[in-house]
């Protein structure tokens, strides 16, 4: 089943059972997942996290306009769509991946570091977000730097 179709199901589930505000949240998801589908897009977890990342950021608006409540609703909303993203990788998990990586092509400073990103990402496939790796990266190579 793909993510769409979990979030349709969902949907009906929710309406069922008279959640108004979840009904509303998902079929913003379905829609966003809809028309990517539409687009040719069909990496549905890109979408779920760009998603997510525009309630989170709505949430940090609200929050500095004084408005605690609308913050809130919006960070409920970023919860739900979590729901659906792929379990993320610890930091060591990540850590693992990139000495992996930094070992496989003998990376061993920070100049290196477009060269690893392009191997370690697709490893990651999803499961943590590109800023945690690039600083694990980052960090990883510097280490290698300087020794």
């Amino acid at each position: 089943m793909s993510v769409l179709e979990q979030v349709q199901a969902d949907v009906r589930t929710a309406m069922r059972a008279g959640e108004r505000e979840r009904v509303g949240a998902l079929r913003m998801v379905a829609n966003a997942l809809q028309q990517e589908a539409k687009a040719g897009n069909d990496d549905e977890i890109a979408v779920l996290r760009r998603e997510r990342k525009r309630r989170l950021e709505a949430a940090d608006a609200y929050r500095s306009a004084g408005s605690e409540e609308r913050a809130a609703a919006e960070e409920r909303e970023a919860e739900l769509i979590d729901a659906y993203l792929p379990t993320q990788l610890s930091g060591a998990e990540i850590a693992a991946i990139v000495d992996d990586v930094v070992a496989e092509v003998g990376a061993g400073d920070p100049s290196d570091m477009g060269k690893v990103m392009g191997l370690v990402m697709p490893r990651v496939g999803g499961r943590a977000d590109g800023r945690r790796v690039s600083e694990a990266v980052r960090a990883r190579l510097a280490a290698a730097g300087d020794s």
